[in-house]
């Protein structure tokens, strides 16, 4: 199947709706094969797809170093490479265990959303990636889920007088070419796009099968304005790709009840019409008009065959329509067709 492509708002770049999200790359939860995690990238850019999203938090820079090593391995592939700032690694402490990685680089992170930190983590990405530009570069996990309701304040102001002026300046000189955040919340991602010149948001986990708090107020924004929309955590950290099985996780952590209820039902609608939940909610995610492609994760190569075939697969518009009826679909929100 040949991905369809899509403009990425006014930043006049265009990427397939399907993307590659590299946090896996990082050895996220579970230690992976240099050579596997390098041929799962390859294999993304060799089966069309044409937007790769990575940071220096996935891996403490494992999965950027991967990342470029599969660039090498696949020269002239038209891709955008999108990466974040926020974060800054220091070589000479040691890193230790967090936020989910396993293993990684050495390398120890902190945050850090100056002027000057912007301008260390862009070029430590650079060199790890081996290229010479940036196509997204992104203020990462600016969020009240990161750094609580008490920092949240602080460290929006160290973002937009540090880290948004350090990527505008970068964006004048063409170092990179587009701007934006990539956070877990849609309130933050509206913040951001009213205070600044944003180009680009990578918002993960708020417009989903499961949930849609960002098509009240940020999708219109950013559809109005053009700021181009990546969508992460459309299966809401597994649970919407896994369906509510035992040990099923919501918002990185063990889904409550009620979300493991409402998952059950909307599963149960979707084998009436044979379809697979995880194909549903991933075409789903990608119907809203302001989406320009979803970025999923992968550490096999099959995996990304599976993921562009589900993408495609045809899905009965009865399903639509019988997700309506049973109050799972609000009538203002879109859906595939």
């Amino acid at each position: 199947m040949a991905l369809p492509i899509r403009s990425l708002g006014r930043t006049g770049l265009s990427v397939s709706i399907l993307g590659f999200g590299a946090a896996p790359l990082g050895d996220l939860y579970a230690r992976l094969d240099e050579a596997t995690a390098v041929s799962t990238v390859a294999s993304a850019l060799q089966a069309g797809i044409t937007l790769i999203d990575t940071s220096p938090l996935y891996g403490h820079g494992l999965s950027e170093l991967r990342v470029g090593a599969a660039l090498r391995r696949v020269p002239g592939a038209p891709v955008a490479i999108s990466t974040k700032v926020g974060r800054v690694m220091d070589p000479f402490k040691p890193s230790t265990s967090g936020s989910g990685y396993v293993g990684g680089t050495a390398h120890a992170a902190r945050f850090d959303y100056s002027y000057d930190g912007t301008m260390r983590s862009l070029e430590q990405s650079l060199l790890r990636l081996g290229v010479g530009h940036i196509d997204i570069a992104l203020i990462h996990d600016v969020d009240v889920w990161t750094h609580g309701r008490d920092a949240i304040e602080g460290r929006f102001r160290e973002a937009m007088e540090g880290a948004y002026r350090a990527l505008d300046d970068l964006r004048r000189a063409g170092t990179v070419r587009a701007i934006g955040v990539g956070v877990n919340e849609a309130d933050m991602c509206e913040r951001f796009a009213r205070s600044g010149d944003v180009d680009a948001v990578l918002l993960a986990g708020r417009y989903s099968l499961l949930e849609q708090p960002a098509a009240e107020s940020f999708l219109p924004l950013a559809k109005s304005k053009g700021i181009g929309v990546m969508l992460g955590g459309v299966f809401n950290s597994g649970i919407l790709a896994t369906g509510a099985i035992e040990g099923a996780r919501y918002n990185y952590r063990p889904a409550p009840p009620d979300v493991a209820a409402k998952v059950s039902a909307i599963d149960s609608v979707c084998r009436r019409h044979g379809v697979r939940l995880y194909e549903a909610a991933l075409q789903f995610s990608i119907a809203h008009p302001a989406v320009s492609t979803v970025v999923l994760g992968a550490v096999a190569p099959n995996e990304v065959h599976e993921q562009i075939e589900a993408i495609g697969k045809p899905i009965p518009p009865d399903l639509w329509t019988d997700l309506r009826k049973g109050g799972f679909i609000p009538d203002e929100i879109p859906t595939p067709g």
